[in-house]
């Protein structure tokens, strides 16, 4: 065969299993390849179910911004969030699960089976589906922010607060999340400053009196953040101006957490599932959406606690779900035998 042929043929080949993903009906798609969609298609590998990881980006979802992680059980050394992300993609190559990059603009449920299409126009078939698609953190779109994200520039506290035991913060926003991650966070900043845009706190009562009772906390109320500035690659300082007559104030500091909100990856789904008023999913504590054989897990679900432990248990538990409500399928479609 000369090279023409081989170049051919395995063209060919390639077209043909290509195909063949796109019109094959399967037991399960998993949608968002974040540590919740990761772990489910480890324990879909187990349950022996015909499935694949479908994923518009690269694996690892917000884990792989994380500047470090020290608080996932058996790991024995702080890992990068890439890192972690890495050694869950590795092992899920080792079980021989396949990927798809591919965004889903739409899905629909037609006859008892979900239909998938892609926003290059492709088409998937599958019996049930697991959303993990995870959340997005609101940005401030202010200079400084994405140069300086996972370099003193952080979404989450719970994750990156330990790193800054004796040093000064700032934490933007002034909701239940914010007043509670700046109190958070004086377990290890000596200081924590909390700029907030209006002249009162929008935290729960008790809360924010909490915060204005702790004495490692000062609010700047009235005030906007309108630039993180660093040097060496790491936040020094943020440029702070004032809402009714724009003065500017310079507040040194060693990191910046951001609390404007999250907003969940449920857009494409439609009316298709119940979602709360921000867009997270509604499910049950076994990750079963208002729409039979749709299942959600990861930061996608509305739930109060948000941390790659708990998206991996929320992966496992979806995937069981899965199993059990396939089996239930197949008890139903089993043919009588005639009297």
């Amino acid at each position: 065969m000369n090279k023409k042929e081989l170049s051919t043929d395995t063209e060919t080949k390639t077209t043909t299993q290509e195909a063949e993903l796109h019109i094959s009906e399967y037991d399960l798609i998993i949608i968002g390849a974040g540590p919740a969609g990761m772990a489910a298609a480890l324990y879909a590998v187990r349950a022996g179910l015909r499935f694949f990881l479908l994923e518009g980006k690269l694996p690892g979802g917000l884990m792989s911004t994380t500047d470090k992680i020290e608080n996932y059980p058996g790991c024995t050394e702080v890992l990068t969030g890439m890192q972690l992300s890495d050694n869950m993609e590795k092992q899920l190559l080792s079980f021989g699960v396949k990927y798809h990059w591919a965004y889903i603009e739409q899905i629909q449920k037609i006859e008892g089976k979900f239909i998938l299409r892609s926003d290059e126009g492709k088409m998937f078939i599958a019996r049930t589906v697991i959303i993990a698609t995870g959340s997005t953190p609101k940005k401030l779109h202010i200079p400084g922010e994405e140069e300086f994200r996972g370099r003193g520039v952080s979404y989450c506290a719970t994750c990156d607060g330990p790193f800054y035991k004796g040093k000064t913060v700032v934490v933007i926003g002034g909701g239940d999340s914010a007043v509670k991650e700046a109190i958070y966070l004086t377990r290890f900043a000596k200081k924590v400053y909390v700029v907030h845009r209006r002249n009162i706190l929008r935290a729960e009562k008790i809360v924010a009196d909490e915060a204005m009772k702790n004495p490692n906390v000062e609010l700047i109320l009235d005030s906007v953040v309108d630039a993180i500035i660093g040097e060496g690659g790491k936040v020094t300082q943020v440029k702070v101006k004032h809402t009714k007559n724009d003065s500017i104030r310079d507040v040194f500091t060693d990191g910046v957490f951001i609390y404007v909100g999250y907003k969940p990856k449920s857009k494409f789904l439609g009316d298709l599932v119940k979602k709360d008023e921000i867009g997270f999913i509604m499910t049950d504590e076994d990750m079963k959406t208002s729409t039979p054989g749709m299942f959600a897990a990861g930061d996608v679900r509305s739930k109060t606690f948000r941390q790659v432990v708990t998206a991996v248990a929320d992966g496992a538990i979806a995937v069981n779900s899965a199993d059990e409500y396939l089996h239930e399928l197949l008890s139903t479609h089993v043919t009588q035998p005639s009297s």
